[in-house]
């Protein structure tokens, strides 16, 4: 079986989050997946096959298999770029379908993915609580133009707007706690965001609850994020985000926010082979 192995939203060829990348003529069984993705150990492994106009696509972290991953989505699109050409390929996923756009550049891939339908809700008192203490923050923390609320874009994410980047910048938290609390509530990921005076996000992603400390860069939470962004009345156009760098693996992930509420999200990256 042919894993490649593809880093996204890699900026200035470096950085990017790295996912597996299975291209099939048939799905295997799921045990199978997740126990390739468990071995490839990225925070996601992708596996698409052909199925009727498009590909019938499953994304396995390395314990559990997630409805919907960005990231894993561009790193698959430059795959099917390098297979079958530049286009549109139609993706069909467990709940929903979704598309990716390769475009061949100058050195290599960039693909843009349109995202699920996006969502956003008030977040659990409860949740609020135990996020905040576990990153030693409180409200005072907290961007007081934006609120603290669970937005989806086909994965369903805490939305945390900082009021100073020092504090996402020195983000930490203790692993177990944070993967007990994100599998209570059905996290896939905390999205913890500060946005600079023109609008820029920048961006830390804890995925401890399916095994990763932190997500370079997260294309589904940029998804949520333009959704809520967009739906309650914050901003409509588009903009960039700025992740990893505070890992050490910058990443570039460039949002478009379709029109109407609840619409899908384009979300955009250069790749990288690994």
């Amino acid at each position: 079986m042919d894993i490649q192995r593809i880093s996204a939203f890699a900026l200035n060829g470096q950085g990017g989050n790295p996912a597996g990348v299975v291209l099939l003529n048939e799905l295997p069984d799921a045990s199978v997946m997740q126990a390739i993705a468990a071995d490839v150990g990225y925070s996601e492994t992708v596996f698409a096959a052909p199925q009727g106009d498009g590909f019938r696509t499953r994304y396995f972290a390395p314990q559990a298999e997630v409805a919907f991953c960005g990231h894993a989505t561009i790193a698959l699109g430059a795959a099917l770029g390098a297979a079958n050409g530049a286009g549109v390929y139609p993706l069909i996923l467990n709940d929903t379908e979704v598309s990716v756009e390769a475009v061949q550049v100058a050195d290599g891939w960039a693909a843009t993915l349109q995202s699920p339908p996006t969502s956003y809700r008030a977040a659990d008192k409860a949740l609020v609580s135990q996020a905040l203490d576990m990153f030693g923050w409180d409200m005072q923390d907290i961007d007081a133009n934006l609120d603290i609320v669970l937005a989806n874009g086909g994965a369903e994410h805490l939305l945390i707007p900082l009021k100073d980047h020092c504090l996402l910048q020195e983000m930490s938290y203790d692993f177990d706690t944070g993967a007990k609390m994100m599998q209570e509530f059905g996290l896939v990921t905390i999205n913890l965001i500060w946005r600079d005076a023109n609008g820029t996000v920048h961006s830390r992603n804890p995925f401890a609850g399916h095994g990763v400390y932190e997500d370079p860069a997260t294309g589904a939470a940029a998804a949520a994020l333009a959704g809520y962004l967009r739906d309650a009345g914050h901003a409509d156009q588009p903009f960039d985000i700025y992740q990893g760098a505070d890992m050490g693996v910058p990443s570039l992930l460039q949002v478009v926010p379709l029109k109407g509420k609840g619409s899908a999200v384009r979300v955009s990256g250069a790749t990288r082979k690994i």
